[in-house]
């Protein structure tokens, strides 16, 4: 069975893309820990990320980069963080997003909803830093 990512990537479930090419996504997180928070995902179902063939993990890793430099010119935070936890989904994903403090890595203080208008701002800022 399809992982909720692989469904969100196959249009089966909606996402609110920052990212798409041949390799992975880039989409909003519907639980953020911070206003901005992205995770990358690789198109092919890998459960642990250590177990990507090294030239997909390379390639998200780099995007991973790409959306941090974004999201920092976006949202001018101190940092930019970059988790990857994996016990959500098994799907190897990577959490990229503005940090304020290192409690803004704490899953205990993910939001339990999103309003739909904010993330698509928040979608399109990223994405015209983008460019």
């Amino acid at each position: 069975m399809a992982t909720i990512f692989t469904r969100i990537i196959d249009g089966e479930i909606p996402g609110t893309f920052v990212w798409k090419d041949p390799i992975c996504v880039g989409f909003m997180s519907i639980n953020p820990l911070q206003r901005g928070h992205v995770l990358v995902v690789p198109r092919v179902e890998v459960d642990h990320w250590i177990d990507l063939d090294a030239e997909v993990a390379s390639h998200v890793f780099a995007v991973s980069k790409k959306i941090g430099d974004g999201l920092k010119k976006a949202f001018d935070p101190p940092r930019i963080g970059l988790m990857i936890a994996g016990f959500e989904v098994p799907h190897t994903h990577v959490h990229v997003l503005p940090m304020y403090d290192i409690r803004d890595l704490d899953f205990a203080n993910a939001a339990a909803s999103v309003d739909h208008d904010d993330l698509g701002n928040a979608a399109n800022a990223i994405r015209a830093a983008l460019i």
